[in-house]
């Protein structure tokens, strides 16, 4: 059934109302930067609470690589008010220090300069530790202090209903499965439409690229930085997340088994470059978890991934297999740093309506060659997207970039109409209005709007990006919290340095037998399951 019937279906039937309890979510990375613009080289303050096990507040690769989660939430208002109070926060724990604005990173002088997240002594938080130290020893340190924001999405149960009803189906598990990963098959054929609007990484820092592996042809900016001219996420590009070893997996998105044996193939296959790096140093301390291509399924970089929230010691797939898709997890946002949170309500609803598109269309299955084409368009926007002239394959045809998207925003005004009489008002609407003259004017998106600024900044001999960083910074100080209280995150801090030490007092036996026990308990499931 495609998206018109959909949409008629629901008239019909009077459910047009379903669509309005989207369940949404929000996790963004900042880097600590000292105000001189370089990666600030303290540990992560014990007053914001352990990483291990905050909540809401933790660190991704780095120390200084802070990372912010939102609770779930139907209210994008909501969303926002939680994150900008995690900042606020956060901002009164850090000194006189800043956090980076934008995805690439600040100056690096050098890599050692990187700390890796300490997650405690327990074998958990061990773990995730040895687990950046394997990043490092494969990709390298710089690489993974680049930032992003992560975008959470499910729709209700409601919703779920009507559209197993549509579909003469019973609403289970299965059946939600197998609809996210129609969804997911429809994005990643559009997913070069988030760079193109909200890429805001055309520029980075030439200290950076020093220690990037990535081959991509970059141009002077000045001021120390290099730039592609119509770049629009270089934290996209081969110069960022890649692991040239991971196409050769071919993993499967046609249907939730396939992608399950996907990721599992690729954590239990050797990869002889990743065994000379070797498990362990003269010393017996570990150098990363595994050699394998993976070593853990967290490490398959894609712009979209299916998430259910995992039980102690199980690994994400053990946790789709048991529950099946709870949501669908969006990758492809750089950090937009024309706001202190890094997204916008606008965002939030665009991509809403783009994943809403992507639920409710037709999904034929991927074969490789599809999967392949779908990247080629990705990386061509990435590098290329504001150029007027670029072409994007569709089908058996080369078709202009701009035509593509104003037949996508066609298909897109009729689902946001009825949106908006879902939710009641017209915000579906206007966005699809502001974003629509982007089309045949590039230098109006993030990107294009970033590179003019850092341009007119750059003539007055000053850093665009620190000048963001230093007013979000005295903004933020000056406001009041929202939706939290300083004392409810205060109580939030102290309850995940408890439970840390718990967890700490209560391991027993070596780091070395807890690994050898965790991969054998993924790998017994891996054979049940066949």
């Amino acid at each position: 059934m495609n998206l018109s019937a959909r949409l008629d279906a629901l008239r019909q039937r009077q459910q047009t109302a379903t669509l309005a309890g989207i369940n949404r979510g929000v996790e963004r990375e900042t880097l600590r930067i000292t105000n001189s613009g370089q990666l600030a080289q303290t540990m992560h303050p014990q007053s914001l609470g352990a990483t291990l096990t905050h909540p809401l507040i933790t660190t991704d690769y780095a120390e200084s690589l802070l990372e912010f989660i939102t609770p779930v939430s139907r209210s994008v208002r909501e969303t926002l008010t939680q994150l900008r109070d995690l900042h606020r926060f956060t901002y009164r724990h850090i000194g006189d220090e800043l956090l980076w604005p934008l995805s690439m990173p600040c100056y690096v002088n050098e890599p050692k300069d990187i700390r890796i997240a300490d997650f405690g002594s327990s074998h958990v938080g061990m773990m995730k530790s040895t687990y950046r130290q394997g990043l490092t020893h494969r990709y390298g340190a710089v690489m993974q202090t680049i930032a992003g924001v992560h975008y959470n999405f499910s729709v209700s149960d409601q919703l779920w209903d009507e559209l197993a009803a549509q579909d003469g189906a019973q609403n289970c598990s299965d059946y939600r499965s197998e609809r996210y990963f129609d969804l997911i098959r429809n994005f990643l054929k559009h997913a070069w439409v988030v760079p193109y609007f909200f890429g805001a990484s055309p520029v980075v820092c030439s200290s950076f690229t020093r220690y990037s592996p990535g081959d991509v042809d970059l141009q002077s900016f000045g001021g120390g930085m290099s730039y592609r001219p119509y770049a629009t996420a270089l934290r996209m590009s081969d110069l960022g997340y890649t692991n040239k070893e991971q196409a050769a997996l071919r993993i499967s998105y046609d249907s939730a088994q396939q992608y399950i044996d996907g990721l599992r193939r690729a954590v239990s296959t050797p990869s002889e470059r990743f065994a000379k790096i070797g498990v362990q140093d003269d010393q017996g301390e570990f150098r990363q978890l595994n050699s394998n291509i993976l070593q853990i399924e967290n490490e398959f970089y894609a712009p979209i991934r299916p998430k259910r929230t995992a039980h102690s010691g199980e690994t994400p797939t053990q946790a789709l297999e048991r529950g099946g898709v709870e949501y669908i997890e969006i990758r492809a946002l750089d950090t937009n740093p024309y706001t202190p949170v890094g997204i916008t309500a606008e965002q939030m609803l665009f991509l809403d309506l783009l994943l809403m598109h992507c639920l409710l269309s037709d999904s034929p299955k991927m074969s490789w060659d599809d999967q392949q084409q779908a990247g080629k368009n990705l990386t061509k926007v990435v590098l290329d997207g504001r150029d007027p002239r670029l072409r994007l394959q569709q089908g058996e045809h080369q078709v202009l970039l701009k035509e593509q998207l104003k037949d996508l925003f066609k298909t897109l005004e009729p689902l946001a109409e009825v949106m908006d009489n879902a939710n009641g008002g017209d915000a579906y609407r206007c966005v699809l209005g502001h974003l629509g003259p982007q089309i045949d004017n590039p230098e109006r998106t993030l990107s294009g709007q970033l590179i003019a600024d850092m341009r007119k900044a750059q003539q007055h001999g000053q850093g665009f990006a620190m000048q963001l960083a230093q007013h979000y910074r005295e903004q933020l100080l000056q406001e009041s919290l929202e939706y939290y209280s300083e004392d409810e995150l205060k109580a939030l801090a102290t309850k995940s340095l408890t439970e840390q030490s718990t967890i700490e007092s209560q391991q027993s036996g070596t780091f070395a037998a807890y690994l050898q026990a965790y991969f054998a308990a993924a790998e017994e499931k891996k054979e049940r399951a066949c």
